[in-house]
């Protein structure tokens, strides 16, 4: 399968398993599993049309692990950044003192005033690294990265959950934890 194909098919899962399952009619749990055949046959419906193969070769070579298998791969689910209301069962964990999140410089001075909003979303999503969060921040415009103090916001009893693909997770962050 050609990359062109590989993102058409990843774009596509993104869609369906994030933001809008019932636009093909189908059903996650409440843990925001699909089943893979019946992901494939109502993707056909739309002329969006993959094997079982290339289906795990987009999962497995995606470099942001969007999408996680169950253990025998009937199942397939987004690891993160849902609009639509599912429990992904993560477990709460203590974060690095420090993580970053990425944004365009038109958002800033919104962001320091008011803090990181979830908006849509489920959780608002921080990196480990400032390369991932420069990447995230360049999808939106010029990129400027922003300095959570996680660790303090974990002692003043925030809670903070790491997404199957390793991206940071937590309901809102507060202005007063934010250097640029």
């Amino acid at each position: 399968m050609n990359e062109i194909e590989k993102k058409k098919i990843s774009k596509f899962l993104s869609l369906i398993l994030r933001h809008q399952p019932e636009s093909i009619g189908l059903t996650l749990d409440e843990n925001g599993w699909a089943d893979v055949e019946e992901l494939r046959e109502k993707s056909a419906r739309k002329r969006i049309f993959f094997t079982p193969e290339e289906l795990d070769e987009v999962v497995e070579t995606n470099n942001k692990k969007r999408f996680a298998f169950n253990e025998d791969k009937t199942m397939i689910r987004a690891s993160q950044g849902h609009s639509i209301d599912i429990d992904l069962a993560l477990q709460a964990l203590q974060p690095p003192d420090f993580l970053y999140h990425g944004t365009a410089e038109t958002n800033i001075s919104s962001i320091l005033k008011k803090g990181i909003e979830k908006r849509t979303r489920q959780h608002v999503h921080l990196s480990a690294d400032k390369e991932t969060a420069a990447k995230v921040g360049m999808r939106h415009g010029k990129p400027v990265i922003l300095t959570i103090r996680t660790g303090t916001m974990h002692k003043n009893g925030i809670l903070f959950y790491r997404s199957a693909n390793g991206v940071w997770l937590t309901d809102f962050v507060d202005a007063k934890y934010i250097s640029k």
